[in-house]
């Protein structure tokens, strides 16, 4: 009797997945993205119809986790620097610079968040920085910005993903001060 492919396949999460698991959590900053992550990985891993084809399931396995990740990065990177307000509607970044103040102490706020903010795009290259002013301050769409400066989209969306990224860093704790 030839052996069943789910019983293979149980074995495979047994025997791999801690290995797995710690392997995402490591190249990603949560807990909550590594589970996701692994969580698509066995997606497509339950997809498989032929096993045998595989010559190493954790080869496979642990491949596959790169691709995953991979996508992960490159999503993050394309996303707006609006991210910062959350879900439950609290305070964004554009609301403390372009909102109106209702205190004394909102208009400082404010002011150190300008200054700060300036000086985190000065430490860009030239190209990151005009990217970020042009889609995020000056409210240019990425392919309009593309267009205006001749480049590939591509490389448009890469240029902000990492001024977004130094941005974020550079001003987490002047953020979280909210």
């Amino acid at each position: 009797m030839a052996e069943d492919p789910n019983d293979k396949k149980s074995e495979s999460v047994e025997k791999i997945g801690g290995k797995l698991f710690g392997f995402i959590r490591k190249k990603v900053g949560s807990q909550e993205d590594a589970e996701d992550i692994l969580q698509d990985v066995w997606y497509q891993f339950s997809r498989l119809i032929n096993l045998d084809e595989i010559e190493s399931l954790s080869g496979w396995l642990f491949r596959v986790a790169r691709n995953r990740i991979t996508d992960f990065y490159r999503k993050s990177q394309t996303e707006s620097y609006d991210d910062w307000t959350g879900d439950d509607g609290e305070l964004g970044w554009r609301e403390i610079l372009f909102g109106q103040a209702e205190t004394a102490a909102d208009e400082l706020f404010k002011e150190i968040f300008w200054e700060e903010l300036m000086h985190a795009l000065d430490e860009l290259p030239e190209n990151q920085r005009e990217v970020f002013v042009k889609t995020e301050i000056e409210g240019k769409k990425l392919r309009e910005v593309s267009e205006e400066l001749g480049e590939n989209i591509k490389s448009v969306t890469s240029r902000k993903g990492y001024a977004v990224k130094h941005l974020r860093t550079r001003l987490a704790r002047l953020y979280n001060e909210l």
